[in-house]
């Protein structure tokens, strides 16, 4: 088969989609469907997000989506809505996230709310294809849901006659900035049910993937991808507790992660104040939930990195007290640079803290953000721009390496007391106490 998306035979009518979650998965999945010409209803709980897509607009912040999105509305070939209709093709890609319990339980009922949707106007001849990440097994539980809601219907794996619908598995693999390009480009692991519930879903995906897909079972699948993301969060918990290293030996960590990446064979990640978003803070709990015993390394790279957070409090809070009559601009909330999503946000976390201990001291630099989040409610923090914190405050907490921080010329720093979390004012002078002027502290 071509890796060409939209490679159809001649006269091959195209199916009729019903994307499940319009989040910053769901809503670029679905416009990109409706690109490759499928007539795609976006479903979603939230009647705002569904009215925003309706007027050709969109909620989320994402490169070339509003344009892409105006397009296929304006074409007729997306629509959403809050009440399911039968399709063709359902594919689910509502959140996963864990319980804030001692072992971090992986909560699938937002995966099972949308199979019981999609289960009520399930026929004969349709797939439904999970994208959510989620833990080993839940594509089967998916599977084990609908059959029992649909007993008129035979199920792929609970018989051995040909099985009326279609079951798989198939994540996706992006980067926040980049969703649009990657969707279309990156490679894909579908895993079925069956092997036929795979090659059914493969005919599907290349519709408009470009990238390589792979089939393999549903369990392969979903283990692949939670361990794509638990190699990325122990990568980046070594450089995390490099930089806690450094700061314990009076070490500057960016120099030392330069000059070790001189090695031909050493590619040390750059530390932060930890690890944030939807999937790299999450994932990993997820294999370890499944597996405790077997797991002692991705369960501490967790753990260094949640821990990360509480570091970067205490160099701040004592860098805030040794400067108490000076306001303080706390730059960036997003778990990463240049988006808006703050899920997870090490950042959020980190200036929220500070929020609450110091009160009105404390100011938010956010360009992604036009207010707030709830939790700095009656803290007395505020959200300023870029200018009014480089004129008023004395102290610079860089969170997030966002390309309009990282321009700040040095000559607009110069006198003030810099934090930098994510290394990129190298220029900035270290002071060797904070009454020496210019203070310039590592991760």
């Amino acid at each position: 088969m071509s890796n060409q998306p939209g490679n159809l035979k001649a006269g091959e009518v195209k199916p009729d989609v019903c994307v499940v979650g319009l989040g910053y998965i769901g809503l670029p999945t679905a416009a990109i469907i409706a690109r490759a010409g499928c007539r795609v209803l976006g479903l979603d709980v939230s009647e705002r997000v569904v009215e925003t897509i309706n007027r050709g607009e969109i909620h989320i912040e994402e490169v070339d989506l509003d344009g892409l999105v105006h397009g296929v509305v304006q074409r007729g070939l997306l629509r959403a809505s809050t009440q399911i209709e039968p399709a063709d093709v359902f594919v689910i890609a509502v959140p996963t996230p864990f319980e804030k319990d001692e072992h971090h339980t992986p909560d699938i009922s937002y995966v099972l709310a949308a199979a019981t949707e999609v289960a009520a106007v399930l026929k004969a001849g349709d797939a439904v294809i999970l994208e959510s990440t989620s833990p080993v097994g839940t594509t089967e539980k998916m599977r084990d849901l609908m059959a029992g809601l649909r007993p008129d219907l035979k199920f792929p794996g609970l018989t051995r006659e040909t099985p009326d619908v279609s079951i798989s598995y198939c994540p996706e693999r992006v980067l926040p900035g980049r969703i649009l390009e990657e969707l279309t480009n990156n490679d894909r692991s579908i895993g079925g049910i069956t092997p036929r519930c795979a090659r059914k879903a493969l005919a599907f995906y290349k519709r408009f993937v470009r990238g390589t897909c792979v089939t393999t079972d549903a369990r392969s699948a979903e283990m692949t991808k939670l361990v794509e993301n638990a190699y990325r969060d122990v990568n980046i918990a070594f450089a995390n507790e490099l930089s806690m290293v450094a700061d314990k030996m009076g070490l500057d960590v960016w120099e030392v992660i330069r000059l070790a990446n001189r090695h031909p064979r050493v590619n040390i990640l750059q530390p932060g104040p930890g690890v944030g978003g939807h999937c790299i803070a999450v994932d990993p709990w997820f294999i370890v939930h499944g597996a405790p015993e077997q797991t002692p390394l991705i369960r501490t790279a967790r753990e260094v990195n949640d821990g990360k957070m509480h570091h970067v409090i205490a160099k701040a809070t004592a860098l805030l007290e040794a400067h108490p009559g000076e306001k303080v601009a706390c730059l960036g909330l997003a778990f990463k640079a240049n988006i808006d999503d703050f899920r997870e946000s090490p950042a959020r976390y980190v200036a929220a803290t500070l929020a609450r201990r110091f009160g009105d001291r404390i100011s938010v630099v956010e360009p992604y953000a036009s207010a707030l989040p709830i939790e700095f409610t009656d803290t007395g923090a505020a959200l300023i721009d870029l200018d009014t914190a480089l004129e008023d405050c004395g102290v610079l907490i860089v969170l997030v390496d966002h390309d309009v921080f990282r321009v700040v010329p040095l000559a607009e720093r110069s006198g003030k007391a810099v934090y930098d979390t994510r290394g990129i004012w190298p220029d900035q002078p270290v002071a060797e106490a904070p009454a020496a002027g210019s203070l310039r502290l590592a991760s």
